[in-house]
């Protein structure tokens, strides 16, 4: 089984045929989604734009730190042509009791699309989406990253002409990223993913599950230890992400000394000479990577990145894209 990552092109959009689309999960978005936004994504950082968004308003909320996703979101609105709203942690009347179905179904009949970090339980992204209206992007929350599994799907593209096939090893706690990673990943034919966890600290039994289920359908395969004995070799990429998810505590007070063993390092590298290393960043530089491997050649992080520029404007466009206009 082959699969071949399509190239779509951006068609204006009329607002008398606009569809609302969602994206609070990977598991959102079908299969032919899921390959229209990563190539879309690797498009735009090719040079294609236009102003598909022209005459819209994107808000942005984000009730936890962010750097590189808040700024790609607002400026991809704003490249694509679109008015943006910032709301902080202490601008909406959720604050003083309002629920979170009232305030999507009074934000839907302003805005057009909300970008949303919540870092916690994603059912109040699901209530923002209980209208037809206004589209709701999860920037991420408490279970998932998904807008960071399609910037990574999206560099992995850009860096290899190709996801199918790719091996990837995965170090660290499988947080947020990882799920979404893995319930990406698992969709393209042939790409091994290998995560080495501290114990107690894997993917969700059902995420592990499903992206189990999709890996057998699609030619992929997931595999999961806890410990870091006979690693694989030949890896296309290695990726890590920092050990202390924004938002969370971990419940043991020595578990920096679990997690020690499973810090990447230039050893690694050894027997995958060729991979590339890949990190959502922030970094903390020393513990769950070496600056010698942050800075050193193997390194795309900080391109990776970059990158969340691009796939958020595909993000955005697939969100508020006409019915039926992309090309496949």
């Amino acid at each position: 089984m082959t699969t071949t990552v399509p190239a779509i092109s951006a068609t204006a959009i009329d607002p008398t045929t606009r569809q609302v689309r969602h994206l609070v999960s990977i598991r959102d978005l079908t299969e032919q989604d899921l390959y229209s936004i990563v190539a879309r994504g690797a498009a735009f950082a090719a040079g294609e734009c236009g102003s598909p968004l022209a005459g819209q308003v994107a808000g942005v909320y984000f009730l936890k730190t962010s750097t590189r996703t808040r700024t790609a979101f607002t400026s991809a609105a704003l490249r694509l042509g679109a008015g943006v709203i910032q709301y902080g942690p202490q601008d909406l009347q959720t604050n003083t009791g309002e629920t979170s179905e009232d305030t999507g179904r009074v934000l839907s009949g302003m805005l057009d699309v909300l970008v949303a970090r919540t870092a916690g339980d994603p059912a109040e992204l699901r209530a923002w989406a209980a209208q037809s209206r206004m589209s709701v992007v999860n920037a991420m929350s408490a279970e998932e990253h998904p807008t960071q599994a399609l910037t990574d799907l999206t560099t992995l593209l850009r860096q290899f002409g190709r996801i199918e096939g790719l091996r990837l090893l995965y170090l660290g706690e499988a947080n947020n990223t990882a799920t979404a990673l893995a319930l990406a990943l698992t969709r393209f034919p042939g790409v091994e993913l290998e995560l080495r966890t501290p114990p107690g600290y894997g993917l969700p039994a059902k995420v592990l599950a499903d992206a189990t289920r999709q890996a057998a359908i699609s030619g992929a395969s997931i595999v999961e230890r806890c410990h870091m004995a006979d690693l694989p070799g030949d890896l296309d990429a290695i990726y890590t992400t920092r050990w202390q998810t924004t938002g969370t505590v971990k419940p043991d007070p020595n578990w920096r000394q679990v997690f020690a063993p499973f810090r990447v390092e230039q050893e690694l590298w050894r027997r995958s000479p060729n991979a590339v290393f890949l990190h959502d960043l922030p970094a903390h530089r020393g513990e769950e990577v070496t600056s010698e491997v942050l800075d050193g050649p193997a390194s795309i992080a900080f391109g990776q990145a970059e990158n969340k520029l691009y796939s958020a404007m595909a993000v955005l466009e697939w969100c508020r894209s006409p019915s039926g206009g992309t090309t496949l």
